[in-house]
């Protein structure tokens, strides 16, 4: 039996990336002393999120953008060093446009890099679109990456579980409601939609999701926290509430899946000859 330590990460982070790289280190090092082989940290951490997502209110000119085979994702490598660590930035793509993008690394370099695909409100006037989900090889095992709105949507989740991603992880900056908003982020509709979604993507694919995302708040977003780590059959094993804070969680991945897929595997039951809708994933 072989378990993985893993860990989620609530915090918060803004636009100066030296004090981001600080935090980052912090809690690097803090989940190494934990043992932890994983590690998620939030969407736009390097760099931080955007101030708000209302088409009338003036914007900054948003965060850095980073090249993926650049200083600064180096620098995130060698903190990793012999853990896999994912983390989000803004990626500045060879075609000119800017990404919310997430970048999976460990002290070899970069293993995998995902563009937010899905775009919530008045985000495109930031952001290009990325255009697939895949998954990946690790040495902590196949991963696939999404970015916060993208788990709104079940075959985000779906495409990875498919291309064999044994471990979703997805990173956020995820607030609460901007209408009628709850004095008590606990009890924030936004937050429950957050939690919901991540144990709903865990449970159709009986896959492990790893949820990270951002703390506390930036412009006029105030964050819900939440990170969490959720097994296979959609049950919270690890949690930081609102607050900003790790979530630590010991799995046997492989034992995991396989003893969730035994009798009832959603994968291996699919019928994909009957959802002929389009856009629906038949692969």
């Amino acid at each position: 039996m072989s378990t993985l330590r893993m860990a989620a990460v609530a915090a918060e982070f803004g636009r100066d990336l030296e004090e981001d790289f600080a935090i980052a280190e912090r809690l690097i090092k803090e989940a190494r002393a934990a043992g932890v082989r994983l590690l998620a940290l939030p969407e736009a951490c390097l760099g931080g999120y955007l101030l708000s997502l209302d088409n009338d209110v003036e914007l900054d000119a948003g965060p850095p953008a980073l090249a993926l085979d650049g200083p600064e994702i180096r620098r995130l490598a060698s903190l990793a060093g012999e853990m896999t660590v994912v983390a989000g930035y803004c990626e500045a793509g060879a075609d000119g446009h800017r990404y919310n993008s997430v970048v999976c690394v460990n002290g070899d370099g970069v293993l995998g890099n995902h563009r937010k695909v899905h775009q919530p409100l008045s985000e495109d006037a930031s952001y290009a679109s990325g255009d697939r989900f895949h998954a990946f090889d690790t040495p902590v095992g196949r991963i696939g990456m999404m970015i916060c709105y993208d788990k709104a949507f079940p075959e985000s989740a779906r495409a990875l579980a498919l291309d064999g991603a044994e471990i979703g992880v997805v990173v956020s900056a995820w607030p609460g409601a901007r209408t009628n908003a709850a004095t008590d982020l606990v009890n924030d509709r936004w937050k429950r939609r957050f939690d919901l979604f991540d144990r709903a993507r865990a449970l159709e694919n009986q896959i492990v999701w790893i949820s990270a995302n951002q703390a506390g708040t930036f412009g006029s977003l105030r964050f819900v926290g939440s990170a969490k780590v959720v097994d296979p059959g959609g049950e919270i094993i690890a949690d930081t509430g609102v607050e900003a804070g790790l979530a630590i969680a010991e799995l046997d991945v492989a034992q995991a899946l396989e003893t969730a897929r035994r009798s009832m595997g959603h994968l291996r039951d699919r019928r994909p000859e009957t959802y002929t809708h389009a856009g629906a994933v038949s692969t």
